[in-house]
């Protein structure tokens, strides 16, 4: 289903006019305060975000990944952390979109796209983060009720979000470990409890939780497919999506620490001049420039691929290991180029700082991300 051009441009002016008038005037006082901005969500569910790639039918706005990811990049120039909030709730309404049995698509789609039902996915263990084989949290099947025990770690949006996609052994002696995985859509209720909020260096006003499920019953109906043992792979289509999202942010990032470097160096003068006009700054303003731009254009490669449904791990691998150091570095050339200010919260660059390094870790990390580039690149090459 891809919007015609004009669609796409209204929908980017709109989330352009939010980005400037909502959303960069409280980032400052939220990150600082690691407070989750309530009322930024409400403007979300309105904007149609919570439903962005999720078919129209279902009552989603059906983009492309190619307008979601510009959509994320946008948002990310500015402040990364709302990207997260609609994104790993994207996630899991990926994961039903695609795999889910009918009547699950029904149930829960059009509740996901308003953000009626919102939340994220449950993937990650205190024992269990890019070997995702290594989980234990156990699913038992008891009449109608699945009944669950264990303990998830990082997960965005578990304490404001109501609802996950949770993944789960169904069958712990199986070998491989991947055929007894199953993903369950949990709604929160009694014995799905969240633990702690987790502090953090960046990525702060998004709250990150551990949930701890204890005796936790879920109906059998939600089991997404209606079939055990194909959890793994289930999680696994999703992560392309979840990967062009990483690489976006991180192509915004980079694009936006360029920007706040250039306006600086523009405003800030010694010696008698902008410096801006001396050499040392203007070889670090043209590095990051390039870097940036080449992001952007990795990520628009990987997310046209996967509109055309043609497999993107390659690309989607690329664009989300180079986007994300990208970020980083733009964001640590930046705060060179603030001098003494950049550590002090009043300029923005010091939250870059912060928040560029979850993205080479998210989504699986970038030694990961190598890996998967050079099979990939075997694979195709035989």
């Amino acid at each position: 289903m891809s919007h015609d051009a004009s669609v796409e441009q209204q929908i980017l002016a709109t989330i352009d006019k939010w980005v400037e008038q909502e959303l960069r005037p409280i980032a400052c006082e939220f990150d600082q305060a690691d407070e989750y901005p309530g009322d930024l969500v409400e403007q979300m569910k309105e904007l149609g975000l919570f439903g962005a790639t999720i078919s129209e039918e279902y009552g989603g706005l059906g983009l492309s990944a190619s307008t979601y990811s510009r959509i994320v990049s946008r948002i990310c120039e500015v402040w990364m952390a709302p990207s997260g909030i609609f994104n790993s709730h994207l996630i899991m309404a990926s994961c039903v979109e695609r795999a889910g049995t009918q009547a699950q698509k029904e149930h829960f789609l059009p509740k996901f796209a308003t953000g009626e039902l919102r939340g994220g996915i449950g993937l990650t263990e205190p024992d269990a983060g890019s070997d995702l084989q290594g989980i234990r949290l156990v699913a038992k099947k008891d009449g109608d009720q699945y009944v669950l025990n264990g303990t998830k770690t990082w997960i965005s949006n578990g304490i404001k979000g109501n609802c996950l996609a949770v993944l789960t052994k169904t069958d712990p002696s199986a070998s491989p470990p991947h055929r007894g995985m199953s993903l369950f859509i949990c709604e929160k209720g009694e014995g799905f409890s969240v633990g702690k909020k987790l502090k953090k260096l960046g990525y702060r006003s998004i709250d990150s939780a551990e949930l701890i499920f204890e005796d936790f019953s879920v109906p059998a109906d939600n089991l997404v497919g209606g079939e055990e043992g194909k959890g793994f792979q289930q999680v696994a289509g999703g992560l392309e999506l979840g990967r062009i999202n990483i690489a976006a942010r991180g192509a915004g990032m980079a694009k936006g620490a360029t920007n706040m470097a250039l306006h600086y160096a523009m405003d800030r003068r010694t010696f008698g001049k902008a410096i801006a006009e001396h050499q040392a700054i203007q070889l670090k303003l043209a590095e990051m420039s390039t870097r940036a731009a080449a992001a952007e254009l990795l990520v628009h490669q990987a997310a046209d691929k996967f509109d055309r449904h043609e497999r993107c791990d390659l690309e989607a691998g690329q664009a989300k290991f180079f986007a994300s150091e990208a970020a980083v570095q733009n964001s640590l050339d930046a705060m060179r180029v603030f001098g003494g200010y950049s550590y002090s919260p009043e300029y923005e660059i010091e939250r870059f700082y912060r928040d560029a390094p979850l993205l080479c870790i998210g989504e699986g990390t970038n030694e990961i991300q190598r890996m998967i580039i050079a099979k990939q690149m075997v694979a195709r090459a035989t």
